[in-house]
């Protein structure tokens, strides 16, 4: 997977992080949903913006 079509790392968004395009969602916030137990459905029923897509692309970056 090519994490880099849906992650980006701009200094102007939550100082400089990782974060999913098109959102304030960084690469950080979708691990810690993870590490809470949460599953990719639970994800996106709490942030229907996000896609499954978009969540893998969080655990394949680097």
């Amino acid at each position: 997977m090519n994490y880099a079509e849906y992650i980006e790392i701009n200094p102007e968004k939550r100082f400089g992080r990782p974060v999913i395009k098109g959102t304030r969602i960084s690469v950080y916030d979708v691990l810690s949903w993870f590490a809470e137990s949460m599953s990719v459905k639970e994800i996106i029923s709490d942030f229907p913006e996000l896609t499954e897509e978009q969540i893998k692309a969080c655990l394949f970056f680097k």
